[in-house]
């Protein structure tokens, strides 16, 4: 389903998006703040993933505030294009999926499962996508501290980010996101395969993650964005500003500090 026909969800545009001059697309665009060629190569797809990563946050907060997070694309841009959110995994990948295709790239959802330690996540733990051009691309805009740019299959391209190199490589049956700092071994972020996946197929663990205790984001809010210069997290109560190398931490004390913070460094405010 396309999030950018105005027809597929009436309902979910308000009064005043609706008299906008601009576009759904256009307005996509603009929350991520692109201005650029729109033609599906590798030079565009590199540059919306990476302006993406800069404008959306990487957040958990409707699970704090009771709201049930839902994959319905029309859902997912009200709530990031309209309402200048950001989401987990699934919205943001999703969001995104969408507006590839609506430019015209070939894409497909991929099943993901998290690497902690010698623990791996189930299978639809996490959403990534495949983008078709000349070769095959791994691309993920919803993994807060990760990859910024698309990753040929066949590992043939690294990318780096915040100290860290990335690639895609084999590991058993299929592939691993890989990572690496300086001097230390490659060790995977997340296993996938190929096989594609529907949408839908995510609701199961999408429910998991909104409502099980052993969720990581049931536990405490996060919030996270990339910078030019490094990333700016707020974890629960506490506000990581990482610049050129140098890390700030500060502990904000009440919460009207925090929906301060929320908006100064998120763009974030919560409506009623």
């Amino acid at each position: 389903m396309s999030i950018i026909k105005a027809a597929a969800y009436p309902t979910c545009i308000s009064q005043s998006n609706r008299l906008s001059p601009l576009s759904l697309e256009d307005r996509c665009l603009k929350r991520i703040g692109y201005i650029g060629p729109t033609e599906h190569s590798l030079s565009t797809l590199q540059t919306l993933q990476r302006v993406f990563l800069l404008k959306v946050p990487f957040e958990n907060l409707d699970i704090h505030l009771g709201r049930q997070i839902s994959l319905s694309p029309e859902s997912i841009y009200e709530k990031i294009v309209s309402r200048r959110r950001g989401g987990f995994c699934y919205e943001c990948n999703i969001l995104f999926y969408n507006l590839l295709n609506e430019l015209g790239f070939k894409t497909e959802y991929l099943s993901a499962r998290m690497v902690k330690g010698s623990t791996v996540g189930q299978e639809f733990d996490h959403m990534v996508i495949l983008v078709n051009l000349e070769h095959n691309y791994l691309v993920d805009v919803g993994n807060g501290q990760s990859c910024r740019e698309p990753l040929r299959i066949d590992g043939k391209n690294r990318a780096f980010s915040e100290g860290y190199t990335y690639r895609v490589g084999p590991y058993d049956k299929g592939y691993a996101l890989y990572y690496q700092k300086p001097d230390t071994a490659w060790t995977p972020r997340f296993i996938f395969t190929l096989i594609p996946r529907d949408r839908t197929e995510f609701s199961g663990m999408c429910h998991y993650h909104q409502t099980s205790s052993e969720s990581v984001f049931t536990q405490r809010r996060i919030v996270t964005i990339a910078t030019k210069e490094g990333r700016i997290t707020l974890t629960d109560m506490q506000l990581t500003i990482t610049k050129g190398g140098k890390i700030e931490e500060s502990i904000l004390t009440s919460e009207d500090e925090y929906y301060e913070n929320l908006k100064q460094y998120f763009g974030i405010e919560i409506d009623n």
